[in-house]
């Protein structure tokens, strides 16, 4: 029978990686994420699984490396300046096609930046970060419920097309508790895979795990068919939620704590009259641009809102394509929009165009 708890964001990322099947995690302490190594290293044992508390980020990650590439279900979590340091081996990963899954509960910066919530690590989840030509699927919850039901997914798409995916949870979501239902035990469908370095047995043949390519046309082809695989992706996993858009003039694109914030703002405006609805990408990459575009030919407006300067802003006017007007509200690293605040933004989008 499914559970019904309270549960803190950093401990669903914990508990859901395990029901997920994950049974390796190295990572390093560092806010606001620290309540998941934490769980971590009380749960894993119980459940017959390996936690490791690296001596570093940069340790943690090449472990997860090493882990997914004998074929585990392996994790590893971190906070922003934290997942720098893992970037290396995060293309590594890519580059070799080993699934496993990176947590990022997001933190203001950039540098040390400060301790409280930010959604700015936007650039770094979705257009690379480490160096290559290389994606992530990147999902973006918007709840602890859905903390749980992602990190599920996570490891599910990473299996399937062999890629490291990432969980993008800014700090409040992976500091605030809220109800969540956990799933049923259930026998996971972990894929086989014959590609891990499980050694020479019953004459299986020799695996070689490596992302190189020292011959030009060599490496060309490892990278047409990660392209191809990338290409897969973006036709076959995009995620994305929408409330109260058919009709409306305006369209709020947020994603984690700001749609929270957004939705509020949203509920006070239609309450006015004012015709507002929300998209919610819940992968940040692949990008929904498809279904965005075809909001914007039915005539509709945007206005994103984020936790950082503006980042997703840029991929809503590619979606868009000059096809309709795109504004933007940020509140820079480690401040929360208000819902007045994004009110106030949608009031002076309406006023911009002269709607009363």
């Amino acid at each position: 029978m499914a559970e019904r708890v309270m549960m803190k964001g950093n401990e669903a990322i914990a508990e859901g990686a395990i029901r997920a099947g994950c049974r390796f995690f190295a990572g390093y302490p560092i806010t606001p994420q620290n309540e998941v190594p934490e769980y971590m290293s009380r749960r894993m044992p119980e459940v017959g699984g390996t936690f490791i508390q690296a001596e570093s980020e940069v340790s943690a990650i090449n472990m997860v490396y090493g882990a997914a590439g004998a074929g585990a279900r392996a994790m590893t979590s971190s906070s922003s300046p934290g997942v720098s340091l893992k970037m290396e081996g995060i293309s590594y990963a890519a580059g070799s096609e080993l699934p496993c899954v990176i947590v990022n509960v997001s933190r203001g910066g950039p540098g040390l930046g400060g301790l409280t919530p930010s959604q700015a690590d936007y650039f770094q989840a979705t257009k690379g970060g480490g160096h290559g030509d290389y994606r992530l699927v990147v999902f973006a919850p918007a709840s602890v419920q859905e903390i749980i039901d992602l990190m599920y997914q996570a490891f599910v798409t990473a299996d399937k097309y062999r890629t490291p995916a990432m969980i993008l949870a800014d700090g409040l979501l992976g500091q605030m508790m809220e109800p969540v239902t956990l799933p049923e035990d259930k026998d996971l469908q972990i894929p086989a895979k014959p590609w891990a370095t499980t050694g020479m047995i019953n004459g299986k043949p020799q695996s070689i795990i490596n992302s190189l390519g020292l011959v030009g046309e060599e490496l060309e082809k490892i990278n047409v068919r990660l392209q191809k695989k990338y290409q897969e992706i973006a036709a076959n996993e995009v995620r994305f939620a929408e409330e109260d858009v058919k009709d409306a003039d305006l369209v709020i694109v947020a994603y984690g704590t700001s749609a929270r914030v957004a939705k509020s703002a949203i509920d006070k405006a239609r309450a006015e009259g004012k015709k507002v609805g929300l998209f919610r990408p819940i992968t940040l990459w692949p990008f929904p641009s498809k279904p965005l575009s075809e909001l914007a030919k039915s005539g509709k407006r945007f206005l994103t809102v984020e936790m950082s300067v503006g980042q997703m802003v840029e991929d809503v006017k590619l979606a868009v394509n000059g096809q309709a007007q795109v504004d933007s509200f940020g509140k820079l690293n480690g401040t929360i929009p208000s819902v007045n605040e994004v009110y106030d933004a949608i009031i002076k989008s309406f006023n911009s165009q002269g709607v009363a």
